[in-house]
Parts: structure tokens; C-alpha cells; sequence
């Protein structure tokens, strides 16, 4: 069984600078394609960035192209997501999933087997 735990969120204003970690344990990280997701209140839980288990392979949501940018330290069981020029409409519990193989629909967060508890992001205007 894998376990998620995310850090790195917080209150930041308009245009600031966050990076979010997520640390996995109970399996093989190496093994696992790992995504990031959003869920802002009174909104569906939506895709922000995945990673193939090697990195080699990253995907964004439009909005976020250019700002944000997904790695993973697979000797360190840990996942990043370095958040630039935040802006306030992404305030919402960022959450990090877990799969086993890579999918091609890996902007359904139904395909993700794992999840972490989330950590609030707060961008103030």
C-alpha cells in the first residue's frame, strides 16, 4: 500500500513563488507515474501536472504551462511541484496521486490508485 503525504503549502500573494513536495512510501516510487491535482472549494477536483516514473515524460494543464513545473527525486521517494507566478483563482487543497503504469488519460483523476491528504495553497490578491 502506498502512502502520500504532501507539504509545502501556504499563504503566498498574487504572483509569489511556492513549491509543493510530495513524499511516497509503501511501494516502489520508481515504479509509479505520479500526478499533482486541484480542488478549489465548490469545484471538481482537476488535473495540474503529471510525470512518467522516470521524469522523462511531463504534462501540464494549459493554464499552468510555463509556470509551474513538475520533477521527482526518485532516490528520495519525493515529488515536487514549483509553483511560480501564482495567481489568486489557484487557491484550492492541492493533492499528489499515485498509478502504477502510465496512462494515457492521465488527466482523470479516476485513474490514480493513490492519494495524499492535500495541503492548502492560498494566493492572496
Amino acid at each position: 500500500q502506498v502512502q502520500l503525504v504532501e507539504s509545502g503549502g501556504g499563504l503566498v500573494q498574487a504572483g509569489g513563488s511556492l513549491r509543493l513536495s510530495c513524499v511516497a512510501s509503501g511501494g516502489t516510487f520508481s515504479r509509479y507515474t505520479m500526478g499533482w491535482f486541484r480542488q478549489a472549494p465548490g469545484k471538481e477536483r482537476e488535473f495540474v501536472a503529471t510525470s512518467s516514473w522516470s521524469g522523462d515524460n511531463t504534462y501540464y494543464r494549459d493554464s499552468v504551462k510555463g509556470r509551474f513545473t513538475i520533477s521527482r527525486d526518485n532516490t528520495k521517494n519525493t515529488m515536487y511541484l514549483q509553483m511560480n507566478s501564482l495567481k489568486p483563482e489557484e487557491t484550492a487543497v492541492y493533492y499528489c496521486a499515485a498509478r502504477q503504469f502510465w496512462s494515457p488519460n492521465y488527466y482523470l483523476s479516476g485513474v490514480y490508485n493513490y492519494w495524499g491528504q492535500g495541503t492548502q495553497v492560498t494566493v492572496s490578491s
